[in-house]
């Protein structure tokens, strides 16, 4: 789907530039994914999901239980389950089958609503294990959350001191690693001890867990199957390579415009990194686990660059951050004055809410407890 576009091509791969469908939108498709069954299509249009399938193009569902543009989808491993965020800071787990099962007339519900963050949901990723899977979800109100999709439970809450706007796991599930709007990317350990539901990532004292390179603000990101290599896009139009374990850069590549969606198939052979002119060090170790699936042989990068067509939510997000943290940063040093503007008319509208809001507590209780005649 292209952005500010109403349609969504589907191609069929096995035919070179062979068309199979065009599927008409309602309007413009602000976030996209498939099932890895390659069976069904989600996109986000406005504030409703519209699941349609790939084979002949039926719209099978259309999901209106989000209040705001939607921003991210995600399916599970096994397409069992798909994953919902927007801009009213909601997430919401789906069980396709009951969506499907659903009757025309009837708008079936989600089987869990994470209302815990408090301002827009910026990605979403989902490990492995179907519907006993675990789901990342980051936020602007500078947060990443992981949540276990069975009970529906928060596991980790972990606080960073920029908004984040990109987050993942890598196949073991070992590390969370979460792109923020300075262009910094952080690594989270999510088998420290003591365990603790909600942590405050400190990047001063976790140096070694920063990758720093990137200018602009990061929106996605790729681990190789093995975990040793990371993949991120950023809005300063580049693309970088990462050896997780030194945090170094191995490789950078321009592209022009924004990043909105990169994946890759990553070797973990050296002699794989060599024929791509990439030179690795030491592989950090093997997965813990037997993950089913062998080592690509090939690197696979594909990167969505959205030009510029005026501003999006998430760059008036941006200023909006940017005001409330404005003495944070050095070019806004000398706008003293506009910010203490700004901070008064804030207060007095405040005020006034807060007012309001009396009004209407003792308008209630007098009509509550008034005595019954």
């Amino acid at each position: 789907a292209q952005l500010g576009k109403s349609y969504i091509n589907v191609w069929e791969l096995q035919r070179k530039d062979q068309l199979q469908q065009k599927i008409i939108c309602p309007g413009p498709v602000t976030c996209l994914t498939a099932s890895p069954n390659g069976l069904y299509i989600l996109a986000g249009v406005a504030e409703s999901i519209y699941l349609w399938e790939v084979s002949n193009g039926n719209l099978l569902a259309i999901l209106n239980r989000h209040y705001q543009d939607l921003t991210c989808l995600c399916f599970t491993d096994d397409s069992s389950h798909f994953l919902s965020g927007a801009k009213d800071c909601l997430a919401l787990v789906w069980n396709l089958y009951s969506v499907l099962q659903a009757e025309p007339s009837q708008i079936p519900d989600p089987r869990h609503v994470w209302s815990r963050h408090s301002l827009p949901i910026t990605d979403l990723c989902c490990g492995f294990g179907g519907p006993l899977a675990r789901a990342a979800t980051a936020s602007l109100d500078q947060t990443a959350k992981l949540w276990e999709i069975s009970s529906g439970e928060l596991l980790l809450s972990v606080l960073f001191d920029v908004g984040i706007m990109a987050v993942t796991l890598d196949l073991s599930e070992y590390h969370m690693f979460c792109g923020g709007m300075d262009g910094s990317i952080f690594q989270v350990d999510l088998c420290a001890w003591p365990v603790q539901r909600d942590r405050t990532f400190q990047t001063e004292r976790e140096n070694g867990k920063v990758f720093k390179g990137h200018r602009n603000q990061v929106t996605c990101l790729s681990v190789s199957t093995d975990g040793s290599l990371l993949l991120s896009g950023s809005h300063d139009e580049t693309v970088r390579l990462w050896d997780i374990q030194s945090k170094q850069c191995l490789k950078t590549m321009n592209h022009k415009g924004r990043h909105a969606l990169i994946s890759g198939i990553l070797s973990s052979s050296a002699a794989g990194a060599e024929d791509r002119g990439i030179s690795l060090p030491p592989p950090g170790g093997t997965l813990p686990r037997d993950t089913g699936r062998g080592p690509a042989s090939c690197a696979s990068v594909s990167c969505l660059c959205l030009q510029d067509s005026g501003e999006s939510y998430l760059e008036k997000a941006e200023k909006m951050y940017a005001q409330m943290y404005s003495t944070r940063e050095k070019n806004l040093v000398g706008d003293q004055e506009h910010l203490t503007i700004q901070v008064s008319e804030l207060e007095e509208e405040v005020s006034t809410l807060r007012k309001i809001n009396k009004n209407l507590f003792d308008f209630s209780a007098r009509i509550i407890t008034k005595p019954a005649k």
